[in-house]
C-alpha cells in the first residue's frame, strides 16, 4: 500500500465518523452510533462487491467506532469517541515516522503487494521519505489539535477540527504539490534536457537510474561513476592539475591530471578519451587500471574508476577547466599530503598509487 492509497482509506475512515456526528445530533449518541456502524460495514460491502477484497482499514476504524462509542454510552461521556480519530492517526504516525527517519522504508514494503516488480529511482525514493517526513510533521499538529479540541472546545468545533480541517489540510498539500511540480519542477526539467545526464548506479557498478549533472551535484544519495586518470612522466613524476576557480567543488585545490563524469550511455574508454582531450589536450594510450572504489562527501557520491599512464607532453589546458598544471615528484607528492591543497579523490588516489609502489 503506498502513500496515496493509505491516505485515501485514511480519508475514507472519516466517512462513519461524519455520519455519526450529524446522526448524533438528530437522533442522539445511540441512534448516531448504530448509523455509523452501518455506514462502516456499507462500506466494506461495496469495496468488497466493487473490487473483490476486504478493506482491513475501514474494518479496524469501524471497530473503533463500537469499541469507543460503546464505551461513550456507558459512561455516559462522549470524550472517548472524541479521541478516536486521534487514536487513527497516531497510528499513521507510528507507520510514516518509520519510514521517514530510520533506515525501514515501511510505506515501501507494505505497497509490494500493488508495485509487483515495479523498482523506484533513487530520486522517488528520497522524495517519498521528504513527503513522509511533511506528513509525519502534519499529522502530529493535527493529532494534537483533535486531542486538544476534545477536551477544551465545542462538539461542533471538534467536529470541525477532526474532520474538515483534515481535509483542507491535505487538499492544500496535494495542491501545493501539484504547483511545485507543474509550475516549478517541470520547467526545471525542461532545462536540464541540455544538460549532461550521468547514471546512478551502486556500489558494485550496476546503474539503477540516472540524473542530470546538477541533480547529483548537491546530493550525496546519488552515486554516480566518474573517471580519473593519472600520468606518471619517465621521471616517475606524476602530472597533477590546479583545478580552475570556476568549478562548484574544491575550486583552487590540486587533483588527478584527468577527471570527470562518465555520461549516461558512454563506456569507460569513451569518458577517458573526452575528458583526456578537452582537459589537458591529450589522446590516451596504453592506459592501465589503478583502482575503483566510491568516495562520499557533503556534496556528492562518486564511483570512481582510477587508471594510469605514461607519458612526458606536451599538454594543452582548457583554461576554463584547469588553472595550471605541472609534474611533482614524490618527495613534493608526500610532503603536502594532508595539507589541504589536494582534493580528497586526489589523496584517495595516491594513497592506493603508494600501495602499488608507483609512488616510492
Amino acid at each position: 500500500m503506498d502513500k496515496n492509497e493509505i491516505l485515501k482509506n485514511f480519508a475514507l475512515g472519516f466517512i462513519p465518523l461524519f455520519i455519526f456526528i450529524a446522526a448524533d445530533e438528530i437522533w442522539g449518541t445511540e441512534i448516531g452510533l448504530i448509523v455509523a456502524i452501518v455506514s462502516g460495514i456499507l462500506q466494506m460491502f461495496i469495496i468488497w462487491f466493487i473490487q473483490r477484497r476486504f478493506d482491513k482499514m475501514i474494518a479496524f476504524d469501524t471497530g473503533l467506532i463500537i469499541l469507543l462509542g460503546s464505551i461513550s454510552i456507558v459512561f455516559e461521556n462522549d470524550l472517548f469517541f472524541k479521541l478516536k480519530p486521534a487514536l487513527i492517526e497516531s497510528i499513521m504516525l507510528v507507520l510514516f515516522g518509520i519510514h521517514a527517519f530510520s533506515d525501514k522504508p515501511l510505506l515501501l514494503m507494505m505497497g509490494k503487494r500493488y508495485m509487483g516488480d515495479m523498482a523506484l529511482h533513487p530520486q522517488q525514493l528520497a522524495m517519498m521519505k521528504t513527503m513522509s517526513r511533511l506528513l509525519f510533521v502534519v499529522i502530529l499538529i493535527h493529532t494534537t489539535l483533535i486531542v486538544y479540541s476534545a477536551f477544551y472546545t465545542s462538539k461542533e468545533m471538534w467536529a470541525f477540527i477532526s474532520g474538515g480541517l483534515f481535509y483542507i489540510i491535505f487538499a492544500s498539500i496535494f495542491a501545493g504539490q501539484w504547483v511545485y511540480i507543474k509550475l516549478i519542477k517541470k520547467p526545471l526539467l525542461q532545462n536540464t534536457q541540455d544538460e549532461e545526464w550521468v547514471d546512478i548506479v551502486e556500489e558494485n557498478g550496476a546503474i539503477i537510474g540516472k540524473a542530470p549533472r546538477s541533480a547529483v551535484h548537491g546530493n550525496p544519495d546519488l552515486l554516480h561513476p566518474v573517471v580519473h586518470l593519472h600520468i606518471f612522466n619517465g621521471k616517475g613524476q606524476l602530472y597533477l592539475q590546479k583545478r580552475s576557480q570556476n568549478k562548484e567543488e574544491f575550486p583552487g585545490l590540486w587533483d588527478t591530471a584527468v577527471g570527470g563524469h562518465i555520461s549516461s550511455g558512454e563506456t569507460l574508454e569513451q569518458a577517458l578519451m573526452r575528458e583526456a582531450r578537452e582537459e589537458i589536450g591529450v589522446t590516451p594510450s596504453n592506459v592501465r587500471p589503478l583502482a575503483k572504489y566510491a568516495i562520499r562527501n557533503d556534496w556528492e557520491s562518486e564511483l570512481v574508476h582510477s587508471f594510469y599512464m605514461q607519458y612526458d607532453g606536451p599538454f594543452t589546458l582548457d583554461e576554463y577547466e584547469v588553472e595550471t598544471a605541472k609534474f611533482w615528484s614524490a618527495f613534493e607528492i608526500k610532503r603536502m599530503l594532508s595539507s589541504g591543497i589536494f582534493t580528497p579523490n586526489l589523496e584517495q588516489d595516491i594513497k592506493i598509487m603508494k600501495k602499488l609502489k608507483l609512488i616510492s
